[in-house]
């Protein structure tokens, strides 16, 4: 008889793919089955986010609440990036949980999943050629790991102390997986990175030249394939061929994510970021010009240690210039194993709060005027999943959420849709033909 497997998710994309692999890993090796029930799972994971400190509290409320939950005799185990940087800590403070896996162990879930208090949290360990055993959540869309770590020495992140140094993945694994994919039914898929632009800077193994351009070249060959997505570049290595590549290739979908941060150069120097506003309201201004119809998200941090008021206004300036279509925004969190935890200068939480609120309604009403001018207007969605009511739901090439009436006959097609209404978050049309 399978035993049952019980995981949630917190945080990105990545830790999503993650998710998948170690699903993977459990059902072939040691003949788990999925359940979205946690009281009748064998095994629970909390697969974490350490980026914020929000999610780092929610994780051992977690805990407390799942071992009241649970069966007799269930274990639960912690992965990701909290598991990375608190390691035996989590038992310690959490005597319930039965293993910890660091994000850059993944690969390793079916060797401690047995073992009592294992820890494996080793940000060294290398897993770029190791073939995972195959899962999607939805075999419409892949998503593909193409490196693992960060190089970047930004002030205010965790990442690179808690999935170590960026080693690209061999780009003829990345061509097999992304194959596979689409003989199981994808069409769609996203690349993932922290730095996805950065790929083929260092590989483990001998390797064939390869930097992030070419290998969107070489990943638009594959026939049946025919949407190409990836988060999250890095303004510093958005050169022009790249950008070129990005508005002249008709599978790549066109939605980017830039990553802003801050508007201020002077706070973009502490936040050692590599560029100034002068360079990322180039790169923008590049985007906007070679492909007009491309969608520009973003991440904002209000709050940072030393930010005046004058570099918040410098922030809402790149606002206002690039008119973001989609905006990520927090205020700042002091992470372990970062440097700007350190400075002296951190702001007040109620001034960083008035800052944040003051962002997010000026880009509100950015929001409402781009969504309100898309009535009317032709899309070409691709559908991948049923919703509730007889409605279905897809994105267009630009990235926007669209919701049509349907059923499961229009799964995996790619279909022109007029938009009949619009809100701030999605966009609800109907499917026409060409003559409409």
């Amino acid at each position: 008889m399978s035993k049952k497997l019980f995981i949630e998710t917190l945080g990105c994309a990545m830790n999503m793919r993650d998710s998948e692999h170690i699903i993977a890993e459990l059902s072939r090796k040691e003949s788990y089955t999925l359940t979205t029930t946690l009281e009748e799972a064998d095994l629970i994971i909390i697969n974490t986010c350490s980026v914020r400190e929000k999610p780092v509290a929610k994780l051992f409320s977690e805990i407390g609440v799942f071992n009241k939950r649970k069966k007799a005799g269930a274990k639960i185990g912690v992965a990701g990036c909290t598991a990375s940087h608190l390691g035996a800590e989590i038992i310690k403070r959490a005597p319930a949980v039965d293993f910890v896996l660091g994000a850059r162990n993944v690969s390793k879930i079916s060797e401690v999943v047995n073992q009592k208090h294992a820890v494996e949290v080793s940000t060294a360990f290398d897993e770029t050629t190791y073939s995972f055993e195959e899962y999607r959540t939805n075999p419409l869309k892949a998503m593909v790991n193409i490196s693992i770590g960060c190089n970047k020495s930004c002030t205010f992140c965790i990442v690179p102390a808690t999935r170590g140094e960026e080693i690209s993945i061999p780009s003829e694994l990345l061509l097999q997986e992304i194959r596979k994919s689409v003989a199981n039914g994808a069409k769609e898929v996203m690349l993932l990175g922290q730095n996805v632009n950065d790929y083929g800077k260092r590989f483990s193994t001998e390797q064939t030249p390869c930097n992030f351009t070419q290998l969107l070249q070489q990943i638009s060959t594959i026939e049946g394939l025919e949407r190409i997505r990836f988060t999250s570049p890095h303004p510093l290595h958005m050169d022009d061929a790249f950008l070129e590549e990005f508005a002249s290739n008709p599978k790549i979908c066109k939605q980017i994510h830039v990553p802003l941060q801050s508007g201020s150069t002077r706070i973009l120097k502490q936040m050692r970021r590599g560029y100034t506003q002068e360079n990322f309201l180039n790169r923008c201004a590049k985007i906007r010009r070679i492909c007009p119809k491309a969608t520009i998200s973003t991440d904002i941090i209000v709050g940072f240690p030393g930010e005046s008021e004058e570099d918040f206004d410098e922030t809402m300036k790149v606002l206002e210039a690039v008119r973001f279509e989609q905006l990520f925004s927090f205020k700042y969190s002091p992470r372990p194993h970062t440097e700007a935890a350190q400075y002296t200068t951190q702001v007040d939480t109620k001034v960083a709060g008035t800052r944040l609120t003051r962002l997010q309604a000026r880009h509100t009403e950015i929001l409402d005027e781009i969504m309100e001018a898309q009535l009317g207007e032709i899309h070409t969605v691709y559908f991948d999943e049923l919703k509730p009511n007889n409605r279905i739901s897809g994105r267009s090439d630009d990235g926007k959420l669209f919701f049509v009436e349907g059923s499961e006959e229009l799964l995996g097609q790619i279909l022109p849709v007029k938009v009949t209404k619009t809100s701030r978050g999605a966009l609800n049309g109907v499917v026409i033909t060409l003559e409409d």
